[in-house]
């Protein structure tokens, strides 16, 4: 079992690339909307949906962990690296996979202001994220984040082995796949 855990800011083309990469290696995508947009329609965005999708996502990773027959699962996730729960929830995401000695890979994302604000717009994004079809608000909460969040991490402060940082600016989501499939030899 591998698990690749790619993570960085909103419409920075986690999903996009998580979808490419699943096409090329048959591991199946778990993109971090999948829990928010089954549980925002009941909720909204409160603090239920926050608790339930972890626990739904818990339960997910320690269900394809222990599958034999899987051989590997891609999840996306927005890491605010100045809040000390989304360090704790990456190091219990990693426990449960370790704990069934999968091997862990760390894919780091982050482009211009600019490219992610028109990637906030694509129809494949809009399509399986309804929850950002408001453009206008989902472009507003993804310049207010910055004043409030961390979204990229400083150089050196991930200390996993297999780890790369990629800006994804000027590239497409089909090489930053390939570039993810050659550095780890998936």
């Amino acid at each position: 079992m591998k698990l690749v855990f790619i993570f960085g800011p909103q419409a920075v083309g986690k999903m996009t690339v998580g979808q490419k990469l699943a096409e090329q290696t048959g591991f199946n995508l778990f993109h971090n909307h999948m829990t928010l947009e089954l549980l925002a329609p009941i909720f909204g965005f409160t603090e239920d949906t926050w608790r339930l999708s972890d626990l739904f996502r818990y339960e997910i990773f320690k269900s394809v962990a222990a599958n034999n027959e899987l051989t590997g699962l891609i999840f996306t996730y927005v890491w605010a690296f100045n809040e000390e729960s989304d360090w704790a929830f990456v190091d219990k995401i990693c426990q449960i996979f370790k704990e069934e000695n999968a091997e862990v890979y760390f894919v780091e994302l982050e482009a211009d202001l600019n490219e992610r604000i028109a990637r906030n717009k694509t129809p494949n994004r809009l399509k399986h994220k309804p929850s950002k079809r408001n453009v206008e608000y989902s472009e507003q909460e993804l310049k207010t984040s910055l004043e409030k969040y961390r979204l990229n991490s400083y150089d050196g402060e991930i200390t996993k082995e297999k780890y790369i940082k990629l800006n994804n600016t000027n590239k497409s989501s089909k090489e930053v796949a390939e570039i993810i499939i050659n550095t780890f030899q998936l």
